[in-house]
């Protein structure tokens, strides 16, 4: 930086400097003098303005920063006196094509007990997760009413996601989320301890979790639990569920005492034993085993994972052939590819987790750990929908998903 920049540079973010030399450094070509510019805390306002419409994102982004700050904390006069260019300049910002712009205000406005409502909702429907999380689980402005609004209008699941997670959030938005069949936001709602789930749809989730495994365990640990859902998880966790299931204090007393007893009897291995299930029985002799495993309940991703890590890849190959409901011989080609994406694909047909997805890969698909695709950040599958459909389709089945939950058993 010369001495001349860097002279502007000083004067720009000194409060002191007269306003005429503030507007002139608004348009100085050096994006630092502008970025210091933004950070001065005596902006005059129409200085503010000429740098919310700034080329460069950085500035906007100060700008941004700065202007969603300015309603809250003011008294009556000077909220009046500024409140209407900073929202007007604050609108213009929001709606800047920039994502690190929206990023930067939807995190300025997001513990905001009062402010500009309009932006608030224009920052919560942000087809980017980064701008609406942040305004989703933490604004006290939105209200449930807004929340069930925002989920009928059909986000991306991400969005939904966001929403199951928000603290304290009422039955009735709880109830919009499990409507939307989104299994993922399904998972988010029951992980969700404060949230307010009615007792009807937790029964339903708890039937349901037969086929939704991952919707088990924190149905197992919810803080509230109806006597109906404890019965039904009752008869379909695995054993390490069991026992937490009965190990909970609310349980019907009832219940408790045939959990007890039952926790010192092993249930009735459809497989056999492990031992006399060596990793050469081949995936078709394991096959019909597998079948009546999925018609008592039991064929889960646990199921599944058990016997890769005792190495009966023969019998692990036919159940998730069986859980995925594909023909053993398109999953047998799939292992044959040593495709990554193509086992990834079958893993999520068969609803499994992705961390499951990474086992598959590496036992059936043979594949060396630098080729493994491993989850997102948030645990999630690395492919989008799209590329999973198409990896299904080039192996010669349906591109469709696992099986969604329908709401419409809610009632029964």
């Amino acid at each position: 930086m010369g001495a001349d920049e860097a002279t502007r540079v000083r004067q720009g973010a000194s409060p002191g400097t007269c306003p005429d030399i503030l507007r002139t450094l608004a348009s100085d070509p050096s994006v630092t003098v502008r970025a210091s510019l933004a950070m001065n805390p005596a902006l005059p306002p129409q200085v503010t303005a000429m740098l919310a419409d700034d080329t460069d994102v950085r500035v906007r982004s100060i700008i941004g920063r700065k202007l969603a700050s300015l309603t809250p904390g003011l008294s009556t006069r000077d909220r009046e006196r500024v409140q209407q260019e900073a929202v007007a300049n604050l609108t213009a910002l929001v709606a800047d094509a920039a994502l690190r712009v929206r990023a930067t205000i939807a995190e300025a406005v997001r513990d905001m007990p009062d402010g500009p409502r309009d932006i608030i909702l224009h920052l919560a429907r942000d087809p980017s997760v980064m701008v609406s999380e942040p305004v989703i689980l933490f604004s006290p402005m939105l209200t449930a009413e807004d929340l069930v609004a925002l989920i009928a209008s059909r986000p991306p699941s991400e969005t939904l996601k966001a929403v199951a997670r928000r603290p304290r959030i009422d039955a009735a938005v709880s109830d919009a989320i499990v409507e939307t069949s989104d299994i993922a936001a399904i998972s988010a709602l029951l992980a969700n301890r404060t949230a307010q789930i009615r007792e009807a749809t937790l029964d339903a989730l708890a039937a349901q979790s037969e086929e939704q495994t991952e919707w088990q365990e924190p149905l197992v640990r919810r803080p509230h639990l109806p006597k109906r859902a404890a019965r039904i998880l009752s008869e379909i966790v695995t054993s390490h569920l069991l026992e937490v299931l009965a190990a909970r204090p609310d349980l019907d007393p009832k219940l408790s005492r045939e959990l007890q007893a039952s926790l010192g009897k092993p249930r009735p291995a459809l497989f056999g034993s492990v031992e006399v299930l060596p990793s050469a029985m081949t995936a078709q002799a394991a096959l019909p085993p597998a079948l009546r495993l999925r018609e008592a309940g039991r064929l889960d991703e646990q199921a599944i994972l058990d016997a890769l890590r005792r190495n009966a890849v023969g019998p692990a190959t036919a159940m998730l052939a069986v859980k995925a409901d594909v023909p053993l011989q398109v999953l047998e080609r799939a292992c044959s590819l040593r495709s990554a994406k193509a086992m990834v694909a079958l893993a999520w047909k068969a609803g499994l987790s992705m961390t499951a997805a990474v086992v598959v890969q590496a036992m059936l698909g043979q594949l060396s750990p630098d080729l493994v695709l491993r989850p997102e950040d948030d645990g999630g599958y690395p492919l989008p929908i799209e590329e999973l459909r198409w990896q299904l389709s080039f192996l010669g089945i349906g591109g469709q998903g696992p099986k969604r939950w329908s709401p419409g058993r809610k009632a029964e």
